[in-house]
């Protein structure tokens, strides 16, 4: 059985990370996002809390990425997966420093680019998807929509 390192930021990457949630349901999985109470709405018990951070919010998200290497020391997963943002890039490039494998599911709303995350992840991930037909090219996939 696999560990996985599940991934979002609150708000529409959680819940597109709740609608992959049956696909890895059958593996170990901890759930890693910004907002309390969240993980709970979906009964899920085994998470963890980090702050939200973004480009413009350095020191938060240097303290998040401390959040994530403690996580991931405890949890020690074999596949990192995310739907963005921030903290899920962080925790997919720790992942990929780690040698795990590293999945990066772009959110839907990026509809005629892939997210300022998302391109980046392309360096660390080893799978990128697109929800968008049209932004699929030799380094993002195209599978289909979670919704």
């Amino acid at each position: 059985m696999k560990k996985v390192l599940a991934i979002a930021s609150g708000g529409g990457h959680w819940k597109q990370l709740m609608l992959l949630k049956p696909a890895y349901d059958s593996q170990t999985v901890k759930y890693v996002t910004t907002i309390k109470g969240l993980p709970e709405q979906n009964n899920i018990n085994n998470f963890a809390i980090v702050c939200d951070s973004n480009k413009n919010e350095k020191l938060r998200a240097i303290y998040s990425f401390i959040q994530m290497i403690v996580i991931f020391i405890r949890f020690w997963p074999d596949v990192v997966i995310t739907t963005g943002a921030a903290p899920g890039l962080l925790g997919l490039i720790l992942g990929k420093l780690c040698f795990k494998k590293t999945i990066w599911v772009d959110s839907v709303a990026n509809a005629e680019q892939l997210s300022l995350c998302g391109k980046i992840s392309k360096k660390f991930a080893d799978v990128v998807l697109t929800q968008w037909e049209q932004l699929a090219d030799d380094s993002t996939q195209y599978k289909g929509s979670v919704f």
